[in-house]
């Protein structure tokens, strides 16, 4: 692995939300300024097709990205400020698996994603 693919590897790693790749180029490019924007798409679909990334897409025309190893984890989708927040419901599991076998499937994976607007304080 070279040195920028090193570097934006390490930049995913320490990414605490889901970045598209303009956010990965910006901050891998802080850390070493001969990334290219080139070097950071090339990458990151290297490291998609080697299993080490997950593809996102939200809806908002934005591929974002996130280390495959990560726990499972399902989204909720800010559709007025763009946030994505992370969340695990063992409810919501629970129901899936019971769905599931209702269906007459075992359950293997899945990926939810909810999108919503805060609630507004009418107060």
């Amino acid at each position: 692995m070279t040195g920028q693919r090193r570097t934006i590897a390490a930049v995913l790693e320490a990414a605490d939300d889901h970045p598209d790749v303009e956010e990965l180029y910006a901050r891998a490019s802080s850390a070493d300024a001969g990334i290219s924007l080139a070097t950071v798409y090339r990458t990151v679909k290297l490291f998609e097709e080697q299993g080490i990334l997950d593809k996102l897409d939200f809806g908002d025309g934005r591929a974002r990205y996130e280390p495959a190893s990560r726990a499972h984890h399902d989204h909720l989708i800010d559709l007025e400020s763009g946030n994505v927040i992370e969340f695990v419901d063992a409810e919501i599991e629970q129901l899936q698996e019971r769905i599931a076998r209702k269906l007459g499937y075992r359950l293997t994976g899945h990926k939810l994603e909810l999108y919503g607007v805060p609630l507004k304080d009418d107060s």
